[in-house]
């Protein structure tokens, strides 16, 4: 028996990250299933491709719209499998569908809490005749990669992971037989002291009030981490920002009292308020949902510095923004830069690799540095684990 995996999003193309793993024969259980913002139609969503009756369990790893914006989109299908998430991606999945899903399969498929699985970081879970090892990801609260296990090998889906995080704890990730990691970065050498060094140099250079659009859970808490003075954020964020503080294990130690600290003098800002003096958090991190949506054209005009800090999707309004030089760009690292990669993928036992979430350009960049990348897997590919070498 073997691992047959097929990759349904992701693979050369950032966005709409979902694999499909099953047992030879077996059902098929799926890992994320995300969407991708800027795209239409078909690509919006994972290539499930057929009928969908075979599909056991969808594994849920973070809330974000790359990994979960398609869910109603499945269960619109008829779909009616088993759903297993953490309590903290469940708190927060139901936004993100607000924002992303489409609003007529969204309404007639809203996120059934019934059915949910709840599991905790580091469970072992089982589903289609598999193991699912999990483990902390450094990424968000509630956030996990994947240790898929049967048939004699191991593949790892590493979903979006930051080894070198100061908020949150990443776990190692085991020996595998096929790592499938967070390649977002490509071959970014930059580490993530210096990009914060580098944000922090901006926003000081912006005494006079600057927006900072951001996702709502994770790179939200790395921003607040770096600002040394004073702040506000949208009002509707705070409730989400002082659960993620709250959630104990998932932050690094001693992080949590600073974060607290800054927050709680952090002021509110509310909609039809003037644009505050001091730099102002809002979400989401590229203006196609939430505040930001509507905050990041109100910026612009009045000539309010914009600083984005994260993936700018073709068409999103962040990057047009960006494209017309009227905001600016700092990547702060949410994703493993090269360093972090290379750890993962030595600590793995070097075995072969697929990256997701980013182009070709940036597969073809980090080959030279892990030689077991299989560079040339595009979404819709199929491939089989190899056995036996993570026993």
């Amino acid at each position: 028996m073997s691992i047959q995996v097929r990759l349904l999003g992701g693979f050369g193309e950032k966005g709409r990250t979902s694999v499909a793993v099953r047992l030879d024969g077996g059902p098929r259980v799926l890992f994320d299933l995300g969407i991708k913002v800027g795209a239409n139609g078909a690509d919006y969503y994972p290539a499930l491709g057929g009928s969908v009756d075979d599909i056991e369990a969808v594994f849920i790893s973070h809330a974000h719209e790359d990994h979960v914006g398609a869910l109603a989109w499945l269960l619109a299908k008829g779909w009616r499998g088993r759903i297993l998430m953490t309590r903290e991606t469940l708190a927060e999945a139901p936004a993100t569908l607000a924002g992303y899903a489409d609003p007529a399969d969204l309404a007639k498929n809203p996120l059934p809490r019934e059915r949910i699985e709840l599991f905790a970081p580091g469970d072992s879970l089982a589903a289609g005749g598999l193991s699912v090892a999990t483990g902390r990801s450094g990424h968000v609260v509630g956030g996990v990669w994947f240790a898929v296990g049967g048939g004699g090998s191991r593949l790892v889906y590493t979903a979006d992971v930051v080894p070198e995080s100061a908020v949150f704890v990443m776990d190692p990730i085991p020996a595998c037989d096929l790592l499938v990691f967070d390649a977002s970065y490509g071959a970014d050498p930059v580490s993530g002291v210096e990009r914060a060094a580098a944000f922090a140099g901006w926003v000081g250079a912006h005494p006079q009030g600057c927006l900072l659009p951001t996702p709502l859970s994770g790179r939200s808490l790395e921003l607040i981490a770096t600002l040394a003075t004073p702040f506000a954020v949208h009002a509707a964020m705070r409730p989400a920002l002082v659960a993620q503080i709250e959630a104990g294990g998932a932050l690094a130690p001693g992080i949590a009292d600073v974060l607290r600290h800054r927050l709680s003098a952090a002021a509110d800002w509310r909609e039809g308020e003037p644009l505050p003096r001091c730099p102002l958090l809002c979400d989401d991190g590229m203006g196609k949902a939430g505040p930001s949506a509507r905050l990041l054209p109100l910026a612009a005009g009045q000539a309010w510095p914009v600083l984005l800090t994260g993936h700018l999707p073709a068409g999103s309004p962040g990057e047009r923004l960006h494209a017309e030089g009227r905001a600016d760009w700092i990547r702060m690292p949410t994703h493993p830069t090269l360093a972090g990669n290379l750890a993962i993928w030595e600590g793995a036992g070097r075995p072969a690799a697929l990256g997701h979430s980013c182009g070709p350009a940036d597969l073809e960049a980090l080959k030279p540095h892990i030689p077991a990348l299989r560079a040339e897997y595009r979404t819709g590919d199929r491939l089989a684990v190899p056995q036996g070498r993570s026993a």
